[in-house]
């Protein structure tokens, strides 16, 4: 079990960091143009921004602190906030009546680490 949960926090932390590049990369109405950033619409530059910086964190706090041993609790609390994170973004493509796959599947990814670290 502990091997798959390395796995998956790999993936979620890869996909995390990957999203964060985006918006913390680009301007917003580079996002804007893009359809399938289309939700950026709804936000202001800095939200956008802190977003990204949410999810950087995220992925920092799905790896770092398990693999360095120092507070490794801290791991299933960055998977809850992930997952928190993504059900954020799944409400907001909901919303916009957009499908909500691709946010809700990272938010179960993220729920099922962090139940899977707590439980271990």
């Amino acid at each position: 079990m502990n091997i798959g949960l390395w796995v998956v926090q790999g993936l979620l932390a890869f996909a995390m960091l990957g999203a964060a590049g985006s918006k913390l990369a680009s301007p917003r109405e580079k996002l804007i143009a893009n359809p399938i950033m289309a939700w950026a619409n709804d936000f202001s530059a800095s939200q956008i921004k802190l977003i990204g910086l949410a999810e950087v964190l995220g992925a920092i706090g799905l790896i770092v602190p398990m693999a360095i041993g120092i507070l490794p609790i801290l791991t299933p609390i960055a998977a809850i906030c992930v997952a928190v994170l993504m059900m954020g973004a799944a409400a907001t493509h909901l919303r916009r009546k957009e499908p909500p796959f691709a946010p809700a599947v990272l938010a179960a990814l993220a729920l099922a680490v962090g139940v899977g670290r707590f439980l271990t």
